[in-house]
């Protein structure tokens, strides 16, 4: 998916800047707030725009993929007894944990 040259995203004033492409996230949103992935293409049939499953958690000042955490807010229905496995299986698909892997460069 192509981005325009220029974009304006809305991420919270206490986000984490965002680190360089390859090291550990911090939960800064810059990705999630660009552009779907593919877990929201296939499963919030999202295909543009920030992605309606990027949540703020407060008391960790960082953004989760709500996808990963509480699952079963987006995928309807989704019986609790599947809401762990569900999550960690969301977050193996957008490769959480495993690094920040967006090139897009942003401007305060």
């Amino acid at each position: 998916m192509k981005l325009p040259a220029l974009q304006t995203i809305e991420l919270h004033a206490l986000a984490p800047t965002k680190p360089a492409c390859g090291a550990d996230c911090n939960g800064c949103g810059v990705c999630c707030a660009a552009q779907p992935c593919p877990v929201a293409l296939m499963f919030l049939l999202q295909w543009r725009g920030r992605c309606r499953a990027l949540l703020w958690q407060e008391e960790a000042r960082r953004y989760v993929c709500g996808m990963a955490v509480c699952p079963d807010r987006y995928v309807y229905p989704l019986p609790a007894r599947w809401r762990a496995r569900s999550g960690k299986w969301f977050a193996t698909r957008i490769a959480a944990g495993s690094g920040c892997d967006t090139t897009l460069e942003i401007e305060a």
